[in-house]
């Protein structure tokens, strides 16, 4: 089947069209949908970076032919330890003790001293008894969802959950409710649905710092919901962990609630800049997980070097808040420019979201930021609904002002250049 889709063809166009192709046909017209993006230069994705993670990193510029550097606001390492000395150095430090890795499962023979280290300080900062590592924060979701819920459970989630989680809830096969982002209201009716149904275990899913949009969960109205229907909290604090609260413990800290969290869940790919998952919970809980968490049984344990190096960012946070501050000085320094050109930003975190507006092509918009050096995610559908489309600015302790000058006059400019607008509408496009 011929692909004729115009410039603001996106994949719910894709998804539509191709639901009653054959396999063939349906990767032959995917195939022709990406080549287009890159024929008209709106593929943004899989840039190849070819330095180490920074503010500034280098991108290999397939037309010209070599690496370009450009300031990078779409990373996640929050705190700037990717390239930390102190974290290089330790992590030098244990490969020349353990080797590279494990190569077995944490219950079998991949677990070390290095492990239950760790397990016992992420414990430490999420005020609970014990912690488990998963490979990685999707397997920490899963894993965490299909150990603990059983069909006769039943599950509330924020509509804006991590994909991790709305799967493992599919794996589950729990009863599952959802409920509109932060809609306290709603949250409650669907608990006393819930209670009402049935009266075996309820368990709600909320993140402490949303990933889409940088906002966080009332932590203490759904708290005293769930103490009010016995319900199980359990809070994916993957973008707060490292970023939130006075010492950076997370979302929990921040609210004073550490205490009246069920299960908390983590990352290391965020404010560590590293990979891998973590749970803290009751030492019931966390026992519970690694007999029955598939994600965890079944999957080899994370390499030695992964864990010095979370260990290291870690004694980093404990010892010295300076990367914190500087975060937060950051953060409020490029709301504030970014209010001067004409936005209305107030970021509760270090991800500030750029809606576009419905004139412009998000493709051609990213690929001018490209352009000028910015290095910069775009949103698109199905990550989130076509009419909430946006740019993610992700900022971290190591940008200078001077890079965030930079970033506020990239954005200003292609806020107001007519070369980003469509040139045709979606109408006209479908229809031909």
């Amino acid at each position: 089947m011929e692909y004729n889709g115009g410039e603001n063809f996106d994949l719910r166009d894709i998804l539509v069209k191709s639901s009653d192709m054959s396999f063939r046909d349906r990767l032959d017209y995917f195939d022709q949908f990406i080549s287009n993006l890159h024929n008209t230069k709106q593929f943004n994705h899989m840039r190849c970076i070819t330095s180490a993670a920074d503010r500034e990193v280098e991108v290999f510029d397939n037309e010209l032919n070599r690496s370009v550097k450009m300031l990078m606001f779409g990373s996640n390492n929050y705190l700037g330890l990717a390239n930390h000395p102190y974290v290089k150095q330790k992590m030098e430090d244990a490969i020349k003790e353990f080797g590279a890795g494990v190569g077995g499962p944490p219950l079998l023979n991949g677990y070390t001293s290095l492990h239950r280290s760790l397990e016992e300080r992420l414990a430490h900062l999420k005020g609970k008894e014990d912690a488990c590592i998963f490979s990685s924060g999707y397997a920490a979701n899963v894993g965490l969802v299909t150990a603990l819920m059983h069909s006769d459970d039943s599950v509330i989630y924020d509509a804006y959950s991590h994909a991790s989680f709305c799967d493992g809830i599919r794996m589950s096969g729990v009863k599952s409710f959802r409920f509109a982002h932060n809609d306290i209201g709603q949250l409650k009716k669907k608990l006393a649905l819930a209670r009402k149904e049935n009266n075996f275990q309820i368990f709600v899913g909320v993140e402490g710092v949303y990933s889409m949009d940088g906002d966080l969960a009332p932590l203490p109205e759904i708290i005293n919901l769930c103490k009010e229907y016995n319900a199980v909290l359990l809070l994916d604090d993957a973008h707060g962990t490292g970023m939130a609260g006075d010492t950076g413990r997370g979302t929990a800290e921040y609210f004073g609630v550490e205490e009246d969290v069920d299960v908390t869940l983590g990352t290391f790919s965020k404010s560590f800049a590293s990979t891998g998952g973590f749970v803290a919970s009751s030492k019931p809980i966390i026992n519970y997980l690694r007999f029955f968490a598939r994600s965890y049984m079944f999957s080899a344990s994370l390499s030695p070097v992964v864990l010095a190096a979370v260990s290291a960012g870690m004694d980093i946070l404990e010892q010295d808040s300076t990367l914190i501050n500087r975060l937060r000085e950051n953060i409020a320094y490029a709301a504030s420019e970014l209010n001067k050109t004409g936005f209305n930003v107030n970021p509760q975190s270090a991800i500030i979201p750029l809606k576009v507006p419905a004139w412009m092509n998000i493709r051609k918009a990213a690929n001018k930021f490209y352009q000028m050096g910015i290095f910069m995610n775009s949103i698109e559908f199905p990550a989130v609904p076509v009419s909430q489309q946006r740019f993610r600015i992700s900022l971290m302790a190591s940008h200078t002002k001077n890079d965030i000058d930079r970033l506020v006059e990239a954005v200003a400019y292609i806020w107001n250049d007519p070369q980003v607008k469509f040139e045709s509408s979606k109408e006209e496009i479908l229809s031909a």
